[in-house]
């Protein structure tokens, strides 16, 4: 299973790095797979571990794929590193093997503490409308075109039906990109 979540992650005296990212839920392990160059990955690999974060605040899976990534956070439990202050939920977690990979590595992780903030109360439609033009976003550079608009025009429904504040302002962060990208694509060719 994939659970889409926030990844936390630092250098012992470095900033926080917050990325949206899909974790692979095992057994017994969380599977964490980093495009390469990432500096998720290379936090990672400095200091052996990571803190996955359970939100329900869409803002921030856009926010943090559009520059914005000044979120507050709280320091972990018991992994040197830190969670978002907005979680409902969080794992903290230790790097127990590297599969490696000149793409995406593998990164298996073991839980060592895991808490809960504030009730999950569900996902709206626009709430899974941003996540997936997240997804998008990210993947801007490798899709083609059309499928991007499809998926949009698509997604687009859900989120004029049950979209509040936070989700309309999370889809224009997202909006923003996608048109800047156009942009760009537009002076190339």
């Amino acid at each position: 299973m994939i659970r889409e979540t926030l990844v936390t992650t630092a250098i012992p005296g470095g900033p926080v790095r917050i990325a949206p990212m899909g974790v692979h839920v095992l057994d017994a392990e969380i599977l964490v797979m980093p495009f390469r160059p990432s500096l998720t990955l290379d936090n990672v690999m400095a200091s052996g571990c990571a803190v996955v974060n359970y939100c329900d605040d869409v803002r921030i899976f856009a926010g943090c794929l559009t520059g914005r990534r000044d979120w507050p956070t709280e320091s972990a439990d018991r992994v040197p590193g830190h969670r978002l202050s907005a979680a409902l939920a969080h794992a903290e977690l230790e790097l127990s093997r590297v599969e490696d990979d000149p793409e995406r590595p593998r990164l298996y992780f073991r839980t060592l503490h895991e808490a809960s903030h504030a009730p999950f109360r569900g996902f709206n439609r626009a709430q899974f409308a941003v996540l997936e033009a997240a997804i998008l976003v990210s993947r801007l550079h490798f899709l083609p075109w059309s499928k991007i608009e499809r998926e949009l025009d698509y997604l687009r429904i859900g989120l004029d039906k049950t979209a509040g504040p936070r989700e309309l302002e999370a889809w224009n962060w997202l909006m923003e990109a996608v048109e800047a990208h156009q942009a760009r694509a537009g002076e190339i060719e």
